[in-house]
């Protein structure tokens, strides 16, 4: 579904992302895990269209977003920053109803009219159909998490982009959250910080650091010791979580 090759992104003078080359398959939900720096957030910017390639490109659904609009970018993916600040007090419905902009347009008459619908299967695969009339701003981080999603999925893009979907959330809604995106239909790719999350829920996980690929595989595969110390620069030990039979990481002071 998205084919990153040969990829690097520059910005000030500095290069983020160096030579990178990843292959997401349709259908499955892809970790981005590393420190911070690593180009997690860029990457994911690349594969939406909003960071422009210095060399190499980005190809989803066997197009190279370097050639699409914003509009047709827009009906391929979709994407849940991590932060967002609405400036209005938009309700709920307003808020998944703006996954639409791909598909409206001004010089149409009636611009989307399956539009009523996509927002209103999104509403429901999200659980957020009993929110729709309340504002956005008066809801809890959770909710508003799922809004999020919720309005990305009404975009009708076959390809969602998430950065830190869990950031701020409590661990009831982190696992919420992680459980409603690993049951879509969609290909997924995620920027997680939780190692244990994203060796709980994800197919594939994908390890940077310093702006390239270090490994990408399965999470037993890629979340060992000898990968992930030279790259968070601490000890760390990796078991097995005894409720979910996944990888458990757990980081160690350097005295023992």
């Amino acid at each position: 579904m998205i084919a990153v090759e040969e990829l690097s992104v520059r910005a000030g003078g500095v290069e983020i992302l160096t030579d990178m080359s990843l292959d997401v398959r349709e259908g499955e939900f892809l970790a981005l895990v590393g420190p911070n720096g690593a180009g997690k957030t860029t990457l994911l910017k690349a594969m939406g269209g909003l960071a422009t390639p210095a060399t190499g490109r980005v190809v989803v659904d066997g197009r190279d977003l370097a050639s699409l609009s914003a509009r047709e970018t827009g009906r391929l993916v979709a994407r849940v920053p991590q932060e967002t600040s609405f400036g209005f007090d938009f309700s709920v419905r307003e808020v998944v109803a703006m996954g639409r902009t791909p598909y409206r347009s001004r010089l149409r008459r009636n611009p989307d009219p399956d539009g009523d619908e996509r927002v209103r299967q999104a509403l429901e695969r999200t659980e957020t159909a009993g929110l729709q009339d309340r504002a956005v701003e008066g809801l809890s981080g959770g909710e508003k998490q799922r809004v999020l999603l919720a309005r990305a999925l009404a975009q009708d893009a076959p390809t969602l982009l998430l950065d830190e979907p869990t950031a701020n959330l409590d661990i009831n809604h982190q696992v919420r959250t992680l459980e409603l995106v690993a049951g879509l239909e969609e290909t997924v790719v995620a920027a997680i910080h939780d190692l244990d999350l994203a060796a709980r829920f994800c197919d594939r996980v994908a390890l940077l650091a310093d702006g390239g690929l270090r490994a990408v595989g399965t999470p037993e595969s890629v979340l060992t010791a000898d990968r992930l110390e030279p790259v968070f620069g601490t000890r760390v030990t990796v078991g097995e979580n005894p409720a979910t039979g996944t990888a458990s990481v757990t980081a160690l002071p350097d005295d023992g």
